[in-house]
Formats: C-alpha cells, sequence, structure tokens
C-alpha cells in the first residue's frame, strides 16, 4: 500500500502494475482490499489504482457529512497526484454512485465505466431518514453489529469463502467515517439522466441474487447508457467481484479488451450483452 498526502487528507491506495489506467472504487463500509482479485488479475495488462476513500481503510476520517462530490475530487486529485489524465473508472455500491458522480464532474478524463452492484437513483424519503438512523447507530454502537446484521445480504450465504473478508473489512471500518459517507450518501443527486448522456462505452455487472440492487436496477441502467454490456454474475449477491472472482474478471476482461482495441484516445463499440456463469 501507499499513501498521499493531498489537500489536508492521508490517502491510502493501492498502485500497481502499467499500461491503460483502471480505478477501481471500493463500497460502503469497506476498503481498497475489496479489490484484491482485480488488483491481482488486471496488474498484469493496466496500471491498477484502487484507493481508500475518505473515511475508510488508510484514508483520513473526517467526521460530519461526506456528499459524493468529495469523494469524486478527492479521486481527482489523487489521479492528478499520481499523473493519471484518463482512465477506466470502476465502482461498487457506493463505489458506482461516485464513478457516476466523477462523471457529472469530469467525464471528460474517463474512457470507460464499470458500475456494478450499484443504481442511479436519488434516496427517497424514507431511504434518508434510514440511511440517518444508520449513521447514528454506527457511531453509538460500532460497526460489529451492522456487520453482522448485513453479512448474507452483502455475500450470499453459499458463498462462505467471501464471508470472512467482507467482514473483516466492515468490522475495521471506522464509525465516523461510515456515518459521514452514509449522511451525504443520503442526499446524492438523481443520475439516471445523465446515464442517457454518457459518450463512452460502460460496463453494467450485478450479482443474480443481489438484495440490495436487483437484476432489474441494472436492467435499467443498461438499457439507460447508450453504449453498455450488462453481465449477470449467476450465485451471487451484492459483492460478485468477491464472490465469484473468475466470472466477474471473465466480464471486465471482455470490457477492458474491447476498449485497448481502439488505441489510447479511442471509444470501443459497447459489446454484446454478456451472462457469465
Amino acid at each position: 500500500m501507499a499513501s498521499a498526502e493531498i489537500d489536508g487528507l492521508t490517502i491510502g491506495y493501492e498502485d500497481e502494475g502499467t499500461g491503460p489506467a483502471l480505478v477501481l472504487v471500493h463500497g460502503h463500509p469497506f476498503d481498497r482490499t475489496m479489490w484484491r482479485p482485480q488488483i491481482d488479475r488486471f496488474s498484469a495488462t493496466h496500471r491498477v489504482v484502487a484507493p481508500d476513500l475518505r473515511g475508510y481503510g488508510a484514508t483520513t476520517v473526517v467526521p460530519g457529512t461526506t456528499p459524493l462530490s468529495a469523494f469524486a475530487e478527492d479521486l481527482a486529485a489523487l489521479l492528478d497526484h499520481l499523473g493519471i489524465e484518463e482512465f477506466v473508472l470502476g465502482g461498487l455500491s457506493m463505489g458506482g454512485q461516485i464513478v457516476m458522480e466523477c462523471y457529472r464532474l469530469f467525464p471528460g478524463r474517463i474512457r470507460g465505466l464499470v458500475l456494478a452492484d450499484t443504481f442511479p437513483a436519488a434516496e427517497t424519503e424514507e431511504g434518508r431518514a434510514g440511511r440517518s438512523e444508520t449513521a447514528d447507530r454506527l457511531v453509538r454502537d460500532g460497526m460489529k453489529g451492522y456487520a453482522d446484521e448485513v453479512l448474507d445480504r452483502m455475500v450470499a450465504p453459499y458463498n462462505t469463502h467471501a464471508a470472512p473478508h467482507v467482514h473483516r473489512m466492515m468490522c475495521a471500518t471506522d464509525p465516523e467515517g461510515a456515518a459521514a459517507a452514509l449522511r451525504g450518501r443520503a442526499e446524492r443527486p438523481d443520475y439516471r439522466e445523465l446515464l442517457t448522456t454518457v459518450s463512452v462505452p460502460a460496463l453494467v455487472v450485478v450479482g443474480r441474487d443481489d438484495a440490495y440492487t436487483p437484476v432489474s436496477d441494472a436492467e435499467a441502467m443498461h438499457a439507460a447508457l447508450p453504449h453498455s454490456t450488462l453481465a449477470v454474475v449467476e450465485r451471487a449477491a451484492h459483492m460478485p467481484n468477491l464472490e465469484r472472482p473468475a466470472e466477474f474478471d471473465a466480464a471486465l476482461a471482455a470490457f477492458l479488451g474491447a476498449l485497448r482495441g481502439t488505441g489510447a484516445g479511442g471509444k470501443a463499440p459497447a459489446p454484446s450483452p454478456v451472462r457469465p456463469s
């Protein structure tokens, strides 16, 4: 792991491999290590950067409220620090929403989008109240009870190989950082119209048994995005990159291969939809 001091924050990150840049954004309440299988696989062909978001992992905790725009600006600052101008940008769950915010703020830097187990709609009133209540609970009670409660929805019960890592990440997260992200995420904008304007290729990935972001959400994003591929990973829930890494990586490899075929500055045509088994 490396770290950088940027705008008053210590940002922890992985930076492995050479070639076209692939930036991977973790979800809540995880850290950069959720991408370890993908870092190991794709650093053979790409420069893979996986940061810890503000408040998570080895990055500075800032209590209060962290809007998605703050996460996006942190990512842009880190990539400036690393001298990376253009990149493929991928994220899972909250990370996918941060990817959408990045496209809103600096679309010209992004060569392709990977949106995994995420959704673009703004939060409902009920959802905002629920995120606020959860934020307060995390600060008051810590992470373990929450981690125990949601583990079977993060990782399908039949994927026992992935559960210990996911549980460890959740328990290790700073409650103040997680709470700040929840409060900010509750106030996120609606990205559905933005998706219809995306001019670069996109890969939409979802676990078949994801209860948080069901396949119908992924299908709606696939329909909205002008140049997209849909991959449904069988026998996976909310964390297909850890539950079924071979299948997740096959979809990502096909997408990245199509992008590389266009050269550094080009735009690939959208590949045909794939459904890894």
